[in-house]
């Protein structure tokens, strides 16, 4: 019977642009064993004795070296099947804002990135549980629902 592991998690990065909102959406590196050649934003592992949300503020300076003006824990976990470990993968998901006129400095881990529109960004993404907790990020989070309040860690 298949296990359930809580070891990665995933970061929506975005920033205002002119009033709107712009998502950073990173292109895998072809090179990479998995998921190559995929958009997706930031996704990383939890290390052994790190909190999730430390795991999410230090893959988002691994990953883009972008520094974080707000945080919150999005209402929202995602989840996969590791077939190669037989375990259920539940992700806590984060949202973080950037400062207007950031730009990341990628990791080898992603060849591009692209400062997208929400509708733009949906369309770019690949998994459906990342469509999910974008809109729920753009909805709850953006749009500055009652989530947004209860929600910011920092």
């Amino acid at each position: 019977m298949a296990s359930l592991s809580q070891r990665y998690i995933e970061v929506c990065v975005f920033k205002f642009e002119a009033s709107s909102p712009k998502y950073l959406i990173l292109h895998r590196s072809t090179k990479e064993s998995v998921y190559p050649g995929v958009w997706q934003y930031i996704t990383g592992s939890i290390e052994e004795k790190e909190t999730a949300v430390e795991a999410a503020l230090r893959e988002l300076g691994e990953e883009t070296g972008l520094a974080p003006k707000s945080m919150w824990i999005v209402p929202y976990v995602n989840s996969f099947y590791d077939q190669r470990r037989d375990t259920i993968s539940i992700n806590p998901v984060f949202a973080v804002e950037v400062a207007a006129g950031s730009e990341p400095v990628i990791s080898d881990e992603h060849q591009e990135f692209v400062w997208l529109d929400f509708e733009e960004s949906i369309r770019r993404l690949v998994w459906p549980g990342q469509h999910a907790a974008l809109r729920i990020v753009h909805e709850f989070i953006i749009k500055g629902k009652d989530a947004m309040h209860h929600s910011r860690i920092l």
